[in-house]
């Protein structure tokens, strides 16, 4: 076996891309987007037809519903590709707004059923904030799975643990490059502050019994994926993929359920006031946070633009 496929054989393998070719070659249960992958995607003239055919829908839907309809188009593309399920993303201009979330999720899921698919294939992700865990608390409680994305601190992935959550997304490259900047370093898979906080996280799921699932996204080469070989699931890039699929190096198990239950591991919880104040002191993730939305923020204000080029043609 390559590497890719012993991966696989102890972690789910997720597709990081709006890429349907990428995703048919590569084989893995799951896919997750965001604006910014789509924004990539719609921009190559094989996808261009997706986008022409969501703004053909009758005329007078306000810009956010297009944008919505364009993301569940191509999860349900998406969905013909893999067995599992899709991650479709609310607008990071909502990050702050618990209704607006919860509001944004739900037509989501809808716009989802009326295309014949049920809830269980689709994860709503939300940003990792105190807002968007509240959100994500309610949805889940009515059936409505979630992916908490832009995560970067240990009260986020707590907070977002003991509300239900049905899955995390901890961004191992960008804790990565925060460090290396700051430090100066190039940190091998066993030094990555990024792969450590995936597998502090870990550790502390699987010793409290928490169901919430951990993925870690964002990689920024094969050694941080290796180093978190057994995590739940790992999310993917095709570049990544490729070169996992191209080595045959050997991939041990990092992460063990049954070792973590063991670990002297002190439980935590944390209110509104000790998640905020504990996210300020932590510099890296209250960074990364602010940076992250801001970013996706830019991504979604570019497909808006998109979208309304291609309504008004």
């Amino acid at each position: 076996m390559n590497a890719l496929e012993r991966l696989k054989t102890m972690t789910t393998v997720v597709a990081d891309t709006g890429d349907f070719n990428a995703m048919k070659a590569y084989a893995p249960r799951d896919a997750t987007t965001n604006p910014t992958l789509i924004l990539k995607a719609v921009g190559k003239p094989e996808y261009r037809g997706l986008l022409d055919e969501t703004v053909a829908h009758p005329r007078g839907d306000a810009p956010e519903l297009l944008v919505d309809r364009l993301l569940v188009r191509f999860g349900r593309e998406i969905l013909a590709i893999v067995p599992g399920r899709v991650s479709t993303e609310v607008d990071a201009r909502l990050s702050f707004d618990t209704e607006g979330t919860v509001a944004r999720a739900q037509r989501i899921v809808e716009l989802y059923a009326a295309a014949g698919i049920g809830r269980e294939r689709v994860l709503v992700k939300v940003a990792s904030t105190w807002e968007g865990i509240r959100a994500a608390e309610r949805l889940e409680r009515d059936g409505i799975r979630c992916n908490l994305t832009l995560l970067f601190g240990f009260p986020q992935a707590v907070a977002c643990a003991d509300a239900g959550v049905t899955l995390i997304s901890p961004f191992v490259g960008r804790i990565y490059d925060w460090y290396r900047k700051r430090d100066g370093v190039d940190f091998d898979g066993e030094s990555d502050p990024g792969v450590a906080s995936v597998r502090r996280i870990h550790g502390y799921f699987k010793k409290f019994g928490y169901q919430t699932e951990v993925m870690g996204a964002s990689f920024r080469n094969v050694g941080q994926i290796l180093a978190l070989a057994g995590c739940d699931l790992l999310t993917i890039s095709p570049e990544l993929l490729e070169q996992l699929r191209g080595s045959d190096a050997a991939v041990p198990r990092r992460l063990d359920p049954a070792a973590a239950a063991k670990a002297p591991i002190e439980r935590v919880r944390f209110d509104e006031k000790h998640f905020r104040f504990e996210l300020n002191e932590d510099a890296m993730a209250s960074d990364k946070l602010s940076e992250g939305i801001r970013a996706f923020v830019a991504d979604a204000r570019k497909l808006d633009a998109l979208i309304a080029e291609a309504a008004a043609r």
